[in-house]
Protein backbone atom coordinates (compact mmCIF):
# COMPACT_ATOMS: atom_id res chain seq x y z
CA UNK A 1 0.00 0.00 0.00
CA UNK A 2 1.28 3.48 -0.92
CA UNK A 3 2.25 5.85 1.37
CA UNK A 4 1.00 9.36 1.58
CA UNK A 5 3.92 12.06 1.43
CA UNK A 6 1.61 14.00 3.71
CA UNK A 7 1.81 11.62 6.50
CA UNK A 8 5.75 11.22 6.63
CA UNK A 9 7.12 13.10 10.00
CA UNK A 10 8.50 16.61 9.94
CA UNK A 11 12.01 16.83 10.54
CA UNK A 12 13.13 18.42 13.94
CA UNK A 13 13.65 22.31 14.15
CA UNK A 14 13.51 24.80 16.26
CA UNK A 15 9.95 26.63 16.80
CA UNK A 16 8.35 29.58 15.62
CA UNK A 17 9.83 32.62 16.73
CA UNK A 18 13.16 31.98 16.60
CA UNK A 19 13.86 31.06 20.31
CA UNK A 20 15.55 28.38 21.37
CA UNK A 21 14.19 24.95 23.14
CA UNK A 22 16.99 25.21 26.11
CA UNK A 23 14.99 27.77 27.65
CA UNK A 24 14.83 31.46 28.11
CA UNK A 25 17.94 32.98 28.92
CA UNK A 26 18.14 35.20 31.97
CA UNK A 27 17.59 39.41 30.93
CA UNK A 28 19.61 42.30 32.06
CA UNK A 29 23.26 43.00 32.68
CA UNK A 30 25.71 39.93 34.00
CA UNK A 31 26.37 39.75 37.41
CA UNK A 32 29.75 41.97 38.67
CA UNK A 33 32.76 39.77 39.09
CA UNK A 34 35.20 39.97 41.81
CA UNK A 35 37.57 43.28 41.37
CA UNK A 36 41.04 42.86 39.43
CA UNK A 37 43.44 41.88 41.50
CA UNK A 38 45.25 45.26 40.96
CA UNK A 39 42.62 47.44 42.24
CA UNK A 40 43.12 49.19 45.32
CA UNK A 41 41.12 49.92 47.99
CA UNK A 42 40.41 53.36 48.41
CA UNK A 43 38.69 54.59 51.56
CA UNK A 44 35.56 57.01 51.76
CA UNK A 45 36.95 60.69 53.47
CA UNK A 46 33.50 60.96 54.48
CA UNK A 47 32.31 58.08 56.70
CA UNK A 48 35.67 58.54 58.06
CA UNK A 49 35.10 61.54 58.74
CA UNK A 50 31.97 61.09 60.20
CA UNK A 51 32.96 58.74 62.78
CA UNK A 52 36.11 61.29 63.77
CA UNK A 53 33.35 63.70 64.43
CA UNK A 54 31.34 61.43 66.29
CA UNK A 55 34.20 60.23 68.33
CA UNK A 56 35.08 63.91 69.55
CA UNK A 57 31.50 64.46 69.86
CA UNK A 58 31.11 61.87 72.46
CA UNK A 59 34.67 62.84 74.32
CA UNK A 60 33.38 66.42 74.50
CA UNK A 61 29.77 65.23 76.11
CA UNK A 62 32.01 62.73 78.95
CA UNK A 63 34.55 65.65 79.64
CA UNK A 64 31.58 67.75 80.03
CA UNK A 65 29.57 65.51 82.33
CA UNK A 66 32.67 64.60 84.23
CA UNK A 67 32.62 68.81 85.06
CA UNK A 68 29.46 69.01 86.13
CA UNK A 69 29.72 65.59 88.02
CA UNK A 70 32.93 66.70 90.06
CA UNK A 71 31.24 70.49 90.83
CA UNK A 72 27.93 68.62 91.80
CA UNK A 73 28.20 65.78 93.66
CA UNK A 74 31.36 66.33 96.50
CA UNK A 75 28.75 69.19 97.68
CA UNK A 76 25.60 67.38 97.24
CA UNK A 77 26.69 64.55 99.31
CA UNK A 78 28.98 66.44 101.97
CA UNK A 79 25.22 67.88 102.34
CA UNK A 80 23.04 64.51 102.30
CA UNK A 81 25.60 63.39 105.21
CA UNK A 82 25.52 66.37 107.09
CA UNK A 83 21.69 66.24 107.10
CA UNK A 84 21.78 62.93 108.35
CA UNK A 85 24.31 63.11 111.00
CA UNK A 86 23.31 66.65 111.83
CA UNK A 87 26.76 67.70 113.66
CA UNK A 88 26.69 64.65 116.17
CA UNK A 89 30.54 63.16 116.49
CA UNK A 90 28.70 60.18 117.62
CA UNK A 91 26.03 59.71 114.72
CA UNK A 92 29.20 60.90 112.05
CA UNK A 93 31.40 57.71 113.14
CA UNK A 94 28.18 55.37 113.26
CA UNK A 95 27.29 56.55 109.88
CA UNK A 96 30.67 56.25 108.49
CA UNK A 97 31.03 52.63 109.76
CA UNK A 98 28.07 51.70 108.00
CA UNK A 99 28.26 53.13 104.93
CA UNK A 100 32.00 52.17 104.84
CA UNK A 101 31.57 48.50 105.45
CA UNK A 102 28.44 48.34 103.65
CA UNK A 103 29.92 49.79 100.71
CA UNK A 104 32.58 47.59 100.90
CA UNK A 105 31.78 43.94 101.36
CA UNK A 106 28.62 44.54 98.28
CA UNK A 107 31.31 45.54 95.56
CA UNK A 108 33.82 42.85 96.61
CA UNK A 109 31.00 40.51 96.81
CA UNK A 110 30.29 41.62 93.20
CA UNK A 111 33.62 41.29 91.62
CA UNK A 112 34.04 38.02 93.24
CA UNK A 113 31.16 36.60 91.24
CA UNK A 114 32.30 38.21 88.46
CA UNK A 115 35.83 36.35 88.37
CA UNK A 116 34.39 32.99 89.09
CA UNK A 117 34.42 30.05 85.96
CA UNK A 118 32.07 29.41 83.51
CA UNK A 119 30.27 33.08 83.26
CA UNK A 120 29.28 34.34 80.20
CA UNK A 121 30.75 38.09 79.67
CA UNK A 122 27.25 39.31 79.81
CA UNK A 123 26.78 38.51 83.46
CA UNK A 124 30.14 39.00 84.21
CA UNK A 125 30.26 42.88 82.94
CA UNK A 126 26.53 42.75 84.71
CA UNK A 127 28.40 42.10 87.86
CA UNK A 128 31.02 44.44 87.41
CA UNK A 129 28.53 47.35 86.90
CA UNK A 130 26.66 46.45 90.00
CA UNK A 131 29.99 46.65 91.96
CA UNK A 132 30.86 49.75 90.86
CA UNK A 133 27.40 51.07 91.66
CA UNK A 134 27.51 50.48 95.43
CA UNK A 135 31.22 51.31 95.24
CA UNK A 136 29.85 54.78 94.57
CA UNK A 137 29.09 55.90 98.37
CA UNK A 138 32.51 55.30 99.17
CA UNK A 139 34.20 56.65 96.21
CA UNK A 140 32.19 60.35 96.99
CA UNK A 141 34.00 60.12 100.47
CA UNK A 142 36.65 59.49 99.53
CA UNK A 143 36.80 62.15 96.68
CA UNK A 144 35.91 64.51 98.90
CA UNK A 145 39.07 63.59 101.57
CA UNK A 146 41.59 63.34 98.72
CA UNK A 147 40.16 65.88 96.05
CA UNK A 148 41.65 69.08 95.49
CA UNK A 149 38.59 71.16 93.47
CA UNK A 150 36.72 73.75 95.08
CA UNK A 151 33.90 71.31 95.28
CA UNK A 152 35.85 68.78 97.42
CA UNK A 153 36.88 71.71 99.53
CA UNK A 154 33.85 72.77 99.89
CA UNK A 155 32.40 68.93 100.79
CA UNK A 156 35.04 68.65 102.81
CA UNK A 157 33.87 72.32 104.79
CA UNK A 158 30.65 71.05 105.15
CA UNK A 159 31.46 68.08 106.57
CA UNK A 160 33.47 69.62 109.25
CA UNK A 161 30.85 71.37 110.50
CA UNK A 162 27.85 68.82 109.54
CA UNK A 163 29.41 65.85 109.86
CA UNK A 164 32.30 65.10 111.63
CA UNK A 165 33.44 61.89 112.25
CA UNK A 166 32.30 60.34 109.21
CA UNK A 167 35.41 60.38 107.04
CA UNK A 168 37.07 58.13 109.50
CA UNK A 169 34.09 56.61 110.39
CA UNK A 170 33.89 55.13 106.99
CA UNK A 171 37.87 54.16 106.77
CA UNK A 172 37.25 52.05 109.40
CA UNK A 173 34.06 50.67 108.12
CA UNK A 174 36.07 50.34 104.56
CA UNK A 175 38.21 48.41 106.29
CA UNK A 176 36.42 46.14 108.32
CA UNK A 177 34.46 45.49 105.34
CA UNK A 178 37.29 44.34 103.48
CA UNK A 179 38.36 41.71 105.80
CA UNK A 180 34.56 40.80 105.76
CA UNK A 181 34.81 40.31 102.30
CA UNK A 182 37.82 38.52 102.28
CA UNK A 183 36.63 35.80 104.42
CA UNK A 184 33.56 35.52 103.16
CA UNK A 185 35.17 34.90 99.86
CA UNK A 186 37.63 32.64 101.32
CA UNK A 187 35.44 30.37 102.73
CA UNK A 188 33.09 30.19 99.41
CA UNK A 189 36.70 28.95 98.08
CA UNK A 190 37.05 26.18 100.12
CA UNK A 191 33.35 25.24 100.21
CA UNK A 192 33.68 24.71 96.28
CA UNK A 193 37.03 23.34 96.17
CA UNK A 194 35.45 20.92 99.14
CA UNK A 195 32.78 20.28 96.68
CA UNK A 196 34.85 19.62 93.82
CA UNK A 197 37.17 17.17 95.58
CA UNK A 198 33.54 15.23 97.11
CA UNK A 199 32.75 14.69 93.48
CA UNK A 200 35.85 13.55 92.21
CA UNK A 201 35.78 10.78 95.37
CA UNK A 202 32.92 9.61 94.46
CA UNK A 203 32.99 9.43 90.79
CA UNK A 204 36.05 7.01 91.85
CA UNK A 205 34.52 4.99 94.32
CA UNK A 206 31.49 4.68 91.32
Amino acid sequence: MAQNPSDKPEAAGPPPGGTSPAGPTPSGPPPAGPPPAGARWRPSWRDALKRVLGVVAVIVVVWLLYLFLSAFLPRWWAQVIGNAVDGSFAAGAWWGIVTGAVFTVVPVLFLAQAALPRRSWQLRLGFVVLAVLFAIPNLLTLGIALGTSSAAHAGERILDVDGPAFRGGTAWGAVIGGVVAAVIVTMSVLYRRRGDQLKQFRAKQN
